[in-house]
């Protein structure tokens, strides 16, 4: 009865645990990147649960049957020498359990680092990420436009960031689109994500990088291209152009809201030079390059 009371008390505490949470967002993914690292998720989970049910139920079965009140007075334990059977059973059951989950956690990461699945034959947005105390820097080369602390993306198409640092690395992560990458200051990582469904969804520092990084925080809106595209009508409208003084103070530490701007300051302030390029988009030239070059064009056509 003690050991029965005290399962119950366990599955009770757990219940009440996992119902006083809030939805994970990890499990309810929004793009191709994020259903991936989801099932993988799940899988671990199934995969450790069945291996605790069975130990729990051995434990109980064992306990219950070989409890010293369940033998004879006279009983007296044979002499054993070993099983070879239990021991290969032992010992094959947990390496095959690791070459399990070893081959669905490679499978999963070349999945993940590559262009997803659907889109690899589209010619990926790329946006430059950039971190520093507390705050995100969303580069558009294509568009020539920048925001801070908000990212708008247009659905069903391939998002390829770039991802470094002004500051202490920093961890780059849209749990509902995909898994998280550093932003470091040395060089740039590249992450391949995409969001198939509309919406809005959170994004924020994962790294612990000093007192202000709890609300390091960004928000993502998915759109249709049409909504997408009439966004950046709207901003090289109406918003104020950056310059490298504005983005000077943009760098400061400290917390800002959203802010808007026309230019990118891949131009002035370019990222590091060493590049970590994932999927299959290896160009000689990057987007801050050409983007530097061109504003060099535009200064020599005026002169």
């Amino acid at each position: 009865m003690k050991m029965k009371g005290a399962l119950l008390f366990l599955v009770f505490t757990i219940v009440t645990m996992l119902t006083g949470c809030g939805q994970l967002l990890v499990l309810d993914p929004k793009g191709p990147q994020g259903r991936t690292t989801a099932d993988v998720i799940m899988i671990s989970i199934w995969t450790m649960a069945i291996v605790v049910i069975v130990v729990i139920a051995l434990y109980v079965y064992i306990v219950r049957k070989y409890r010293a009140s369940n033998q004879r007075e006279d009983y007296e334990p044979p002499h054993i020498e070993g099983s070879l059977k239990l021991e290969i059973i032992w010992t094959t059951i947990p390496i095959l359990i690791v070459a399990f989950l070893s081959v669905v956690t490679v499978k999963s990461t070349y999945e993940v680092e590559a262009i997803p699945k659907g889109y690899e034959q589209q010619e990926p947005l790329v946006i430059y990420a950039s971190a520093s105390n507390w705050k995100w820097h969303f580069s558009y080369p294509e568009e020539d436009i920048e925001t801070v602390n908000y990212l708008f993306i247009p659905t069903n198409r391939a998002i390829q960031f770039k991802l470094y640092s002004y500051g202490p690395m920093a961890s780059f992560w849209i749990p509902q689109l995909g898994g998280q990458k550093y932003a470091m200051s040395s060089m740039v990582n590249t992450l391949n994500l995409a969001a198939d469904v509309p919406g809005e969804y959170m994004g924020r520092n994962a790294s612990f990088t000093g007192e202000g990084f709890a609300e390091q925080t960004f928000n993502v809106k998915a759109m249709s291209q049409k909504e997408y595209d009439e966004w950046v009508t709207e901003v090289k409208e109406t918003a104020e152009p950056l310059t490298a003084e504005k983005f000077n103070q943009l760098l400061e530490p400290g917390h800002l809201g959203q802010s808007t701007f026309t230019g990118t300051h891949l131009g002035f302030s370019p990222p590091p030079e060493a590049h970590h390029n994932a999927g299959s988009l290896d160009n000689d030239e990057t987007d801050s390059e050409k983007s530097a070059n061109k504003t060099d064009e535009d200064s020599s056509e005026e002169n």
